[in-house]
């Protein structure tokens, strides 16, 4: 069961205070759309769904599993070092994910550098050394101003030079209207792959959960500046708004690798669709 979507599964408790083994596509429909589900995507579960009018809960789980896709095996950790390129808006918490990707991996026993290539506001590279220093993690940084793809460059060649296994490069918020940022970005990805080829290995969008549907355009525009590979979604459990993660994995077709549920570092749920799918709809059928 995940915690973070307690204020979700309120909503629902909200429309439907006793949970039933059959319920109505009216009711269905309310409950998603409440949710934060798309409305295009609320009519095309609808639309799916059997015929009759009362509906059981496997017909609508087999439904939104076929929204979410699973990591392709190309996007497995195969590299050594396998480096990662985090971005997003400002305030979608990159940072903060960064820290937390970062002590995932070294649990897991493999060597991770960060490269600070926020170089905008000093207090990120700020945010992000006091991070690596926490977790005693090395990061690699630079001066306020200093080009962030010299900084990428640095981090992936020490990588290399010492054999960690990851690299993970946080980068500036930006929206994707700002063109110098955009700029910015496409040139860390070209200096990556001159520090090692194929760099960076994997493209991660954080995206901002308590924006809901509004991340879905966001997603898209990133999307033409620098090829998206998978998302982690953030502040979830500051939300109601659970169910645009469904909407957000139908529109874009990029798989969810990470939730980030709060401050620590700790704070990084590992994405399981069943058990999201279930979750919310365990609120609202009593079985089956």
């Amino acid at each position: 069961m995940f915690g973070f979507l307690k204020k979700t599964k309120d909503v629902i408790k909200s429309i439907v205070p006793k949970k039933q083994v059959t319920i109505s596509k009216d009711r269905l429909e309310e409950i998603l759309l409440e949710a934060d589900v798309s409305y295009e995507v609320v009519e095309e579960v609808i639309y799916y769904l059997p015929p009759s009018d009362m509906v059981e809960k496997k017909d609508v789980k087999r439904i939104l599993l076929s929204y979410f896709i699973d990591v392709e095996k190309e996007q497995e950790i195969t590299q050594s070092p396998f480096v990662e390129l985090i971005f997003g808006i400002n305030g979608a918490g990159k940072t903060t994910t960064v820290a937390k990707l970062a002590n995932h991996y070294k649990k897991g026993g493999n060597g991770v550098i960060l490269a600070a290539s926020d170089t905008f506001r000093a207090a990120a590279v700020e945010q992000l050394k006091r991070w690596a220093t926490k977790l005693d993690i090395p990061v690699v940084s630079s001066k306020q101003g200093a080009d962030p793809s010299s900084v990428a460059y640095d981090a992936i060649s020490k990588a290399v030079a010492k054999s960690f296994k990851h690299v993970i490069i946080d980068t500036a918020g930006r929206l994707h209207t700002a063109q110098n940022l955009s700029s910015e970005l496409q040139k860390i990805v070209r200096i990556s792959n001159k520090a090692k080829e194929g760099a960076p290995h994997r493209t991660i969008l954080v995206l901002d959960g308590t924006q809901g549907n509004s991340a879905i355009n966001q997603a898209i525009e990133f999307n033409k500046i620098v090829p998206v590979d998978a998302l982690i979604i953030t502040k979830l459990d500051g939300t109601a708004k659970g169910g645009a993660i469904i909407s957000v994995a139908k529109e874009l077709q990029k798989p969810i690798l990470f939730i980030g549920v709060g401050e620590g570092e700790n704070d990084l749920i590992k994405y399981d669709k069943e058990a999201f799918v279930d979750d919310i709809l365990d609120e609202i059928f009593l079985d089956g």
